[in-house]
């Protein structure tokens, strides 16, 4: 059975000593469990903190919210892989709607850090989803494809065991409207389905796919118990110990069900 994925997306959120007192509350409330992988995306000015806060026997993993597609060079602003990589970055977040919209990020870039990630060891979690417009005209299936093959284009059996594809619906994300089960599986399927006619059967029943979008611990465990979700990426709730803390627990329980 494929592990849950439970992923914290700090977004803009924490300075570096907040983010570092916030592991330390936090970490010791997270089990530690063969079935289920945790892992926190911080700012990239909080990684360091937030790795040296980290204990080797801490079960949080460390992620990064995004990389460039170039190891080095004249790119101001930016952050290479073997940067994400030296800081102990085990994931990182690629193509998240928020980018996508406010940073005008198109699928052929996406993709390029796909393989940037890849080639550093770094695991990448895949975003896609639709705006409410394009849920409203029902392209929602045509927008997850169209993202799927551009982000993913070219890749190999070997480069796809360590992808991950999170389905984030852009009109749940922050509103706390988060889409049912229902939606959340349909979408899931179109996922697989890629994935199998792309690669193989073995690719698509390997894949972790997550959901993104007013995730809270009131909708956790229905979302997990569906067998198409495999773990959730989580903005608002992963922000507060309390709410995180339940969301694992809640993991735990349903990942050692399956």
């Amino acid at each position: 059975m494929r592990t849950i994925l439970i992923v914290g997306n700090w977004k803009m959120n924490k300075t570096a000593s907040e983010a570092a007192a916030f592991v330390r509350e936090i970490a010791p409330r997270i089990p530690t469990t063969p079935t289920v992988e945790f892992v926190v995306a911080p700012p990239f000015t909080a990684l360091e903190s937030v790795r040296a806060a980290l204990t080797p026997s801490s079960p949080i993993q460390l992620g990064a919210q995004n990389v460039f597609w170039e190891s080095h060079g004249a790119y101001t602003g930016e952050v290479s892989a073997p940067m994400l990589s030296e800081l102990g970055c085990r994931y990182v977040i690629l193509g998240h709607s928020e980018r996508r919209a406010l940073f005008g990020e198109q699928n052929d870039g996406i993709q390029k850090k796909v393989r940037a990630a890849l080639a550093h060891g770094i695991r990448p979690i895949l975003c896609v989803g639709e705006s409410l417009s394009q849920r409203e005209r029902g392209t929602t299936t045509e927008v997850i494809l169209q993202q799927l093959t551009g982000s993913l284009a070219g890749l190999s059996l070997h480069d796809m065991a360590a992808v991950s594809i999170a389905y984030e619906p852009v009109w749940a994300i922050g509103t706390g409207k988060a889409a049912t089960t229902d939606q959340a599986v349909a979408a899931h399927r179109t996922i697989r389905t890629f994935l199998s006619d792309t690669w193989s059967i073995d690719v698509a029943n390997a894949t972790r796919v997550l959901y993104g979008g007013s995730v809270t611990p009131g909708n956790i465990e229905g979302l997990l118990q569906a067998d198409q979700i495999d773990g959730a990426l989580i903005g608002g709730a992963c922000l507060q110990a309390e709410s995180f803390a339940t969301i694992a627990s809640v993991a735990q329980l349903i990942g050692a069900r399956r």
